[in-house]
């Protein structure tokens, strides 16, 4: 836990647990929401396996981003959530958003 929260510049135990317990609700209610989503659009399992899990995977990639954010500032954690954000979509070359 110490490595981790030296990685993160995270001070207390609460704040690492405020922010495990954001991941997880953001992941569930991400895989949630895909459902629903995915429906809308008219990508059911009737698609096959091939095409309705890639879409349902790619549907759950920017409502998770969103989320994350969201459920972030809901918990009173925006800023680390926020650079945490960044940092994922620079690694995964989508960093251009947020030059200046």
């Amino acid at each position: 836990m110490k490595r981790l929260k030296a990685k993160w510049q995270i001070e207390s135990n609460w704040q690492l647990f405020v922010i495990f317990v954001v991941f997880a609700i953001t992941g569930s209610s991400s895989a949630k929401f895909a459902g629903p989503v995915t429906e809308f659009f008219g990508i059911t399992k009737d698609f096959g396996w091939y095409i309705y899990w890639p879409v349902r995977i790619i549907v759950i990639f920017p409502v998770y981003q969103v989320l994350l954010v969201f459920f972030g500032w809901l918990f009173g954690e925006y800023e680390f959530f926020w650079e945490f954000e960044k940092k994922m979509l620079r690694i995964l070359g989508l960093g251009f958003i947020f030059k200046k």
